[in-house]
């Protein structure tokens, strides 16, 4: 995807192969800031602090984390050690925990002197089956979307777009590129097929400016809304479809997706709009048998306390919205049943939310 026209990624290899840089997600919209990461240590604080979020993207860089530990020292002691560093910093994203397993499934049986070469080399692999992963997905979304646009007559109307509802960040900010719940979007504009975007806020951590700053920057129409607004629009008739990205699908086709997900599910349910999930194939997690079971993050309760922006100065301040002695619950995410969800979007095609409809799509997958 773009930023000021140009082709860019989440996360890269330096150029002189020593580290990778990442963008600053903390800063955005209000600075485009790039961060060199050298160390496992500095990609762990980099996961934990949501400099990189969105799932796809923690398991990309948690293997590059792995990549670079391996330089340093690569004997079994430190290969166990960076992977439980690595593997405490997010509890809800199962991408994050996949890339590890794949890492060391990898590296467990190769002598040390082999390790930091073969990591380097996969930790790329899975950063390049990220990215076509996410492209194939916005091939089949986009094709749910031309249907729902030849299935609603005034939607042909010269100059009346498509009215597709997200939540949360689920663009290519949130993966390597083209995003899961943004690349039917981007696949549309770019195919030419009339879109607006309705992007939430997502409080507390205001993820959905990063999402109305990436469409934009790629010039896809886009208006941004309070959280509260989205069952509005959604009763008035005023959207035509919702899709949201993913942190975990269960085998039964539940979802863990950011917090919020689940009252949009409930109102497009209530409004007779379609609920789509998009996510690759890391994100589902047949070891886990539903919802219930899914840990879900209890994060700082400043998040709550505290506003995060630009003051009057043009400089990035905070301004403190509540005592520190509020009492305040902060669950990262919610789980949305998967009787509410429509489809369920991924790279090898669409699927109901089912253990059927998944399996029908990855009959290898154990267990």
């Amino acid at each position: 995807m773009k930023v000021n026209g140009v082709h860019t990624r989440a996360i890269w290899p330096s150029a002189d192969g020593q580290a990778v840089e990442i963008i600053d997600q903390t800063v955005l919209p209000h600075a485009f800031r790039v961060l060199r990461l050298s160390t496992v240590e500095t990609i762990a604080e980099a996961i934990r602090q949501m400099q990189v979020r969105g799932a796809p993207l923690i398991g990309v860089s948690a293997a590059y984390g792995v990549a670079l530990a391996m330089r340093h020292s690569a004997d079994d002691a430190s290969l166990t050690s960076c992977m439980a560093l690595l593997a405490d910093t997010r509890p809800t994203a199962v991408n994050l925990h996949w890339a590890l397993r794949r890492l060391d499934t990898v590296l467990r049986p190769l002598p040390a002197d082999q390790r930091a070469a073969a990591a380097w080399l996969e930790a790329a692999r899975l950063a390049e089956e990220d990215v076509e992963q996410c492209r194939a997905i916005g091939r089949h979304g986009v094709e749910l979307l031309r249907r729902l646009a030849e299935s609603r007559p005034f939607l042909s109307r010269p100059g009346e777009p498509l009215r597709i509802m997200t939540h949360c960040n689920a663009g290519w900010l949130a993966t390597v590129d083209h995003g899961t719940a943004l690349a039917p979007i981007y696949a549309a504009f770019d195919a030419g097929l009339a879109v607006n975007a309705w992007v939430s806020e997502t409080r507390p951590r205001n993820q959905g400016l990063l999402t109305a700053w990436e469409l934009s920057e790629h010039g896809v129409p886009n208006t941004l809304i309070a959280d509260n607004a989205a069952g509005w629009l959604l009763a008035r008739g005023a959207c035509d479809a919702v899709i949201v990205g993913a942190d975990r699908i269960a085998a039964n086709g539940d979802v863990a997706n950011k917090i919020g997900t689940y009252l949009k599910a409930l109102a497009a349910r209530a409004a007779g709009v379609p609920f789509y999930v998009a996510a690759p194939r890391p994100t589902i997690d047949f070891c886990c048998a539903a919802g219930e079971t899914i840990p879900i993050e209890e994060r700082s309760g400043d998040e709550l306390r505290l506003l995060h922006g630009l003051g009057d100065d043009g400089r990035l301040a905070s301004l403190r919205q509540l005592p520190l002695t509020a009492a305040v619950v902060n669950p990262a995410f919610d789980i949305t049943p998967a009787a509410l969800v429509s489809a369920i979007i991924t790279e090898r095609g669409v699927c109901e939310a089912s253990p059927i409809g998944l399996r029908g799509l990855y009959p290898e997958a154990e267990p």
